[in-house]
């Protein structure tokens, strides 16, 4: 025999009350339900609420929501039954439409709405549901009747959160249920005090009522029914991937529900739990789905942490001062004064050092507890051996809730690990002896970033899931979108990594989706989405707040480094190919890599050097592990190699230079590349990275064009007049030639000063055998002085330069 609830949302609509009504008569056939309780229908006790407040205020618009109510029942009524049928049940509604709208008249009247009368008003909300459940029942050919609570649930007058009289309760109930034949459809939330006054049992009291009635009874079973499939591992609003928790005690429950889960609470465990009763909670819609069974036991493969829950509004007080050290009873003081104004302390933390206690309550109590504590501690206080009370607003509780959590070594680690690796800082922590779950308090904005960021370490491991924001999607970016939609199964499979592109912008438009963008029809997408604003794209980036963000800026532009600063403040990681940043004034340059160290997140441009080459990450292997760096020497420009290894006595200069810019390697102005303006950048990250503090005045750069070429204008003017200097660069190659050596544009570092120069290399040079776009840098070290460390390979192209961000996306993730 069991006794079965049925909550709100499973009661909104005439199709919601059929479903109810196919689950109880399956319920009824298997001889299983002996008492169905209801909640309200859809948000009807929210708006019994409001219209009771504003009717209180004197607003006549009260009437209005009044109104509303009524048809909904009333349209109920009519379309879950044939015509007769739903006049006569219409007419039953009519009744406490009527006392109802008498009621709220007396409120506006008197402007007031005191506790007793607010429990009144609220009932009418279960009784209208009961009867048109037991209605409807009933037509479908289920013996049912309707029971009113108020006749066997019985508290004491604390109304709004009424306390039950067990044994009064307990005896109604058994006497009432041995006479009664017919399913009894009862109200939920709704009772009564031993006068007969209407009280109610506080948030979630329909679930008590289940509960209460399920252990009279002494039942097989407690069925909770809702529009979720079971009590989940986190909030689905919040946390997209939040998982059904297939079984779990009570103790579990108990906590998860205390920490704002809302399926279940509190109060309804302590009835079931007395008798060992199961509660089982499942979804009307889905009523296949297997639900949540929590009871004194757990699976034998529980995981550490069965769940994680949060509280959005939290104030935390702090009282401090050399005044609390070995003084016996302060705590006591605290509490007895907070609980005096009836304040409900939410967390408690203090250290060792007995310097400070720290609580945490609701915010709509915190003027009425600095009050009470103030008045409490003002002595203390005027002679400063406390300290005025410290206030915090704007924050959040969040909790990880497992009874397995005592037998696993780390979980309080990798907690915290998880969060600071998200930038996300936690103002205070507590854990009870029980291990039973571990309680922080964060800021506010933080929430939903905190439970995804916690949900994957503890359930979707080793699965992790990074979340790029990418702007730029031209050759580079569309390049690296490619390698990322091929290798996405892969990364899954081997390597738990999963990268979810949720925006992406270009000159003209931008777009975000937190769900992920599907790679194969981006395009599309983007080009519907809103005009590109990169302020406020990175606006948008930093409120969605996820977990595991990587920024990509896959453009050349000079201005969106300026938001990289914004960016790490916010704990994103950045991967970016642009050099701007990292070859600008020397001390925004430190700035950016303090903010990334501060914030613990990752500020990566290793392909701002060598596209896709380790250049840039074994320059920093050598300096951290202690070698000395004494000369780098590099042909750190593709589009330069190209031109010089092209350009022979068959092929001009000036035609090599053209076909390099055809095939994409230099700029639409071939000058910033003939200029060294690139190389320059590039040799400048390297003396950086070497531990130099140079600035880009300090880099020394030959000019080998000549006049000419540097004014005249883009386009045919620029062309006729590199024509006209083959001859002066077939002069320098024939020269070098004749010396059996080859021109190359070789940047150079050594002894502090940086340089970059038209040079010819003999046989004994590594340069002399470079050839295609290649780029090749030359460490000469203490470890390597006679055979220098060589990097070399394409330095030029999409497909190596999205690979280097794709490289560094990976290591990002796996940073992280």
């Amino acid at each position: 025999m069991r006794v079965v609830k049925f909550g709100g949302s499973s009661l909104a609509s005439e199709e919601s009350i059929r479903q109810v009504g196919r689950v109880v008569s399956i319920g009824v056939k298997k001889n299983q339900y002996r008492a169905v309780v209801v909640s309200a229908s859809g948000k009807s006790t929210d708006h019994l609420s409001e219209m009771a407040r504003r009717a209180s205020q004197g607003k006549d618009s009260y009437q209005t929501l009044f109104d509303r109510l009524k048809v909904h029942h009333h349209q109920l009524a009519k379309d879950l039954l044939p015509n007769k049928l739903a006049k006569d049940l219409q007419k039953k509604l009519s009744k406490l439409d009527e006392t109802l709208e008498g009621l709220l008249r007396g409120i506006f009247l008197v402007r007031e709405a005191s506790p007793r009368t607010m429990d009144y008003v609220l009932s009418f909300g279960e009784r209208y549901c009961a009867i048109i459940v037991t209605t409807y029942l009933k037509y479908i050919k289920v013996h049912a009747e309707y029971l009113d609570a108020r006749k066997i649930i019985i508290t004491n007058k604390r109304f709004g959160s009424a306390q039950v009289d067990f044994r009064r309760t307990r005896k109604n109930i058994t006497t009432h249920f041995k006479s009664a034949k017919a399913l009894q459809v009862v109200t939920g939330f709704i009772s009564a005090d031993r006068g007969g006054l209407t009280t109610t049992l506080g948030r979630g009291g329909s679930d008590y009522t289940c509960s209460i009635i399920g252990s009279a009874l002494g039942s097989e079973a407690i069925e909770i029914w809702t529009d979720v499939n079971g009590v989940l591992t986190s909030d689905p609003r919040q946390v997209q991937e939040a998982m059904t928790i297939p079984m779990m005690t009570y103790a579990e429950a108990v906590e998860m529900s205390h920490f704002g889960a809302k399926v279940i609470f509190p109060p309804t465990m302590r009835p079931a739990q007395e008798k060992g009763i199961p509660i089982h909670i499942k979804n009307t819609f889905q009523p296949e789905h297997p639900g949540t069974l929590i009871s004194a036991h757990s699976s034998e493969d529980s995981k550490a942490v069965k769940g994680i829950s949060s509280i959005s509004a939290i104030s935390l007080l702090t009282l401090q001062g050399s005044g609390l050290f070995g003084v016996p009873g302060v705590a006591a003081r605290l509490f007895s004064c907070l609980a005096r104004e009836e304040i409900n302390i939410i967390m408690i933390t203090q250290g060792s050092s007995e310097n400070s206690i720290s609580l945490a309550i609701q915010p709509r109590a915190t003027k009425r507890a600095v009050k009470a504590i103030d008045e409490e501690f003002a002595f203390e206080m005027k002679s400063k051996s406390v300290d005025p009370l410290r206030v915090e607003t704007d924050l959040s509780s969040v909790a990880i809730i497992g009874e397995n959590m005592r037998m696993t070594p780390g979980v309080a680690g990798k907690m915290l690990t998880a969060l600071g690796n998200n930038g996300i800082n936690v103002v205070a922590i507590a854990q009870g002896s029980s291990e039973l779950n571990i309680s922080i308090i964060i800021n506010r904005v933080h929430e939903t970033k905190a439970l995804n960021v916690l949900h994957e370490a503890f359930f979707l491991s080793p699965t992790k899931v990074l979340h790029v924001f990418m702007v730029g999607v031209g050759l580079i970016g569309s390049t690296l979108l490619k390698q990322l939609s091929r290798q996405t199964k892969f990364l899954i499979e081997k390597r738990s990594l999963e990268i979810r592109v949720v925006a992406l912008a270009n000159t003209s438009h931008m777009l975000f989706d937190y769900r992920g963008i599907g790679l194969s029809r981006w395009k599309n997408r983007l080009n519907k989405g809103e005009k590109t604003d990169i302020e406020a794209f990175v606006n948008y980036m930093i409120e969605m707040n996820m977990s595991n963000s990587i920024f990509i800026d896959n453009t050349a532009d000079l201005l969106i480094p300026d938001q990289y600063r914004r960016i790490l403040d916010a704990s994103i990681s950045i991967s970016t190919p642009n050099k701007v940043a990292t070859s600008s004034n020397f001390e925004q340059y430190l700035d950016l890599l303090s903010k990334a160290e501060r914030n613990n997140v990752y500020f990566g441009y290793e392909t701002n050097v060598g596209a896709g080459l380790p250049v840039i990450s074994t320059l920093r292997n050598l300096v951290d592990s202690g070698d000395k760096i004494t000369k780098i020497e590099g042909v750190l420009s593709g589009s330069l190699s190209y031109i010089f290894n092209h350009f022979d006595n068959e092929t001009p200069f000036s035609v090599a230079v053209k076909t390099a810019g055809e095939l994409g390697y230099t700029e639409p102005d071939p000058r910033i590349d003939l200029n060294g303006v690139d190389v320059k950048r590039k040799i400048l990250i390297l003396a950086r990275e070497a531990g130099f503090a140079m600035e880009p005045d300090d880099i020394d750069v030959e000019n080998i064009l000549p006049v000419d070429c540097q004014k005249a204008d883009l386009g045919k003017p620029l062309d006729r007049a590199l024509k006209n200097a083959d001859v002066h660069f077939e002069a320098l190659r024939s020269t070098a030639e004749k010396r059996e050596k080859r021109l190359r544009m070789i940047a150079k570092l050594e002894h502090g000063n940086a340089s970059i120069r038209l040079e010819e290399v003999g046989k004994d040079s590594p340069f002399y055998f470079l050839s295609g776009s290649d780029n090749m840098i030359v460490f000469t070290t203490e470890r390597y002085a006679t055979r220098p460390l060589v990097v070399q390979g394409p330095g030029a192209g999409a497909e190596v330069t999205a690979a280097g961000v794709f490289s560094e996306i990976i290591h990002i993730g796996n940073l992280l």
